[in-house]
């Protein structure tokens, strides 16, 4: 393997750890602004709600893509990234703050300028940088907001959805490449060169060889749920004071799903992640588990 395809063996999995640490640190913040996706994080009713407006989310995008649509299709999704941004730094600036106007003030100058930076220079590093803090956001909100058993029940339903959407239906295809060539920034880019521009140059194809791989933000942000959510309601000793051996299982586990899919991503194929990086996710939590003798998340255990 030469230097240019090995960039995604290291840039990948820098992503992925980044995202996880992040979520992890950021769920305290998250709980303590009030922060969360469902009132009840027990009820085995919230993945199928996740679905839903998973579902409704890609079908007005796969129809906006149809109809030509693709500004009000930017539109939206920079509107999306924009209440998420609230969201995260509004977490981030009460803890230092408070629940003032300062700290209200913060979180809608920075939620304004990180939006309008990524729509108006959308250069590789700047999504990278914004799309690393978005997906460890987004992830601990749903850690926080859901329990193991629900969140075990999301990733196994994703990952699912994830296969048929890739290798039968396509339509994850087709709305990947509607997204990247809108260049909008709801992934993360891993170039081949230095040279490389994602403004400039996008993913075309030169010399039969794109110059920069991709990964969605959705493959880092849901196994990673699983971590968060096992840090937050699995009661363990911390190691190295961090966190506990389920969310360290569940974090090792992704890796190695991640390791399983670029071995095929390398091979010039689309594929799904989520049934690698969900699986790996949800096997590295039950080994640890079991190796721990962790099983009270498990009712009537």
């Amino acid at each position: 393997m030469d230097i240019r395809n090995s960039a995604p063996f290291v840039g990948m999995p820098l992503m992925l750890l980044l995202v996880q640490v992040g979520a992890i640190l950021l769920s305290p913040r998250m709980q303590e602004a009030g922060v969360a996706a469902f009132e009840d994080p027990s009820s085995a009713a919230n993945p199928i709600i996740f679905i839903g407006i998973l579902l409704i989310f890609t079908l007005l995008m796969l129809f906006l893509i149809k109809r030509g649509s693709k500004h009000l299709m930017a539109v939206l999704i920079a509107v999306s990234i924009f209440f998420s941004l609230i969201y995260i730094f509004s977490a981030i600036s009460t803890y230092f703050f408070g629940f003032t106007l300062i700290a209200g003030g913060i979180t809608l100058a920075s939620a304004v300028l990180a939006t309008a930076l990524l729509h108006l220079y959308p250069e590789w590093y700047v999504i990278d940088v914004i799309g690393v803090l978005i997906a460890a956001g987004i992830a601990s909100i749903f850690g926080i907001s859901l329990e193991i058993i629900p969140v075990i029940i999301l990733l196994v339903l994703l990952a699912i959805y994830d296969a048929i959407s890739v290798y039968r239906t396509k339509h994850m295809i087709s709305l990947a490449e509607g997204i990247i060539e809108l260049k909008t920034p709801i992934l993360v880019v891993i170039p081949k060169t230095r040279s490389y521009s994602y403004i400039r140059q996008g993913l075309s194809m030169e010399g039969g060889e794109r110059g920069a791989f991709v990964m969605g933000l959705g493959d880092l942000i849901m196994p990673t749920i699983l971590a968060v959510s096992a840090h937050v309601f699995i009661d363990a000793p911390l190691i190295a004071g961090f966190t506990g051996a389920p969310a360290l299982g569940a974090m090792i586990g992704t890796f190695v799903g991640l390791g399983v899919l670029m071995y095929f991503v390398n091979r010039g194929n689309p594929q799904a992640g989520l049934p690698a990086l969900n699986g790996g996710a949800i096997a590295g939590f039950l080994i640890a588990c079991a190796l721990t003798g962790i099983w009270g998340w498990i009712p009537g255990v």
